[in-house]
């Protein structure tokens, strides 16, 4: 089973619920086309020292605010290569892949989600920015075999993973794509630590396998950050 199947099968098998409980679960952020009403909202938020004015909305994830465990990632990652091909999995409205535009406007960065709604606020946020050099990709369309040199060799990955899908789920969406890294491209995850960033790091690096080196880079506010790098 791939992630888009995954994240679909998490969707469909959620109990009924209020929308109001649905957007605390942070269920519906993992449904290809929200249920809940498209009300956009503007947001002033810093990026990585940038400051930037986006539009949010429901049945995205993070629709009120710059979420806590992305500000700590876009904090205390380490400065991005001046150029190469970047890939922000899980994008949401595009406040990584904003970030990761700014910081490096000669790099390509691609950005993937199974929500509808997630890809065309990334796209508008990153029009209003001034960043050509964003593109954005449903997970399914990405996967697709045609494309595997297209969304393949990654310079950087930075992500904020949708670790409340479920351990099965997470752990298949990272296989899915860290291997898609370049040899000496790296990956940044940010993940709580109440939420099992701890045992993520060594079930990652047994996974993976000795071609990668995977260790906590950062930790800040409960969360850490976990470093991966393809070492060949």
């Amino acid at each position: 089973m791939d992630s888009h199947q995954q994240f679909k099968q998490y969707d469909k098998t959620k109990s009924p619920k209020s929308e109001k409980t649905q957007k605390i679960s942070g269920e519906q952020y993992f449904s290809a086309t929200p249920s809940s009403c498209d009300e956009r909202r503007t947001l002033h938020v810093t990026l990585r020292n940038h400051e930037t004015v986006v539009q949010v909305s429901n049945g995205v994830f993070s629709a009120s605010k710059l979420d806590l465990g992305t500000s700590v990632l876009l904090k205390h990652a380490p400065k991005p290569p001046e150029n190469g091909k970047f890939l922000d999995i899980g994008c949401g409205w595009g406040s990584i892949s904003i970030a990761m535009g700014l910081e490096s406007p000669e790099a390509e960065i691609v950005a993937v989600d199974v929500n509808e709604r997630a890809l065309e606020l990334t796209e508008l946020n990153a029009k209003n920015a001034g960043l050509k050099h964003i593109r954005t990709s449903l997970v399914d369309d990405a996967l697709k075999e045609n494309n595997t040199l297209e969304f393949n060799n990654f310079d950087l990955i930075w992500s904020n993973p949708p670790i409340r899908v479920g351990k099965e789920m997470l752990h298949d969406i990272l296989m899915t794509w860290i291997p898609r890294l370049k040899v000496g491209g790296a990956a940044y995850l940010v993940v709580q630590k109440n939420l099992g960033s701890d045992s993520l790091i060594p079930w990652l690096a047994a996974n993976l396998g000795e071609n990668y080196n995977v260790e906590k880079y950062a930790s800040s506010k409960g969360y850490r950050i976990i470093e991966v790098i393809k070492t060949k």
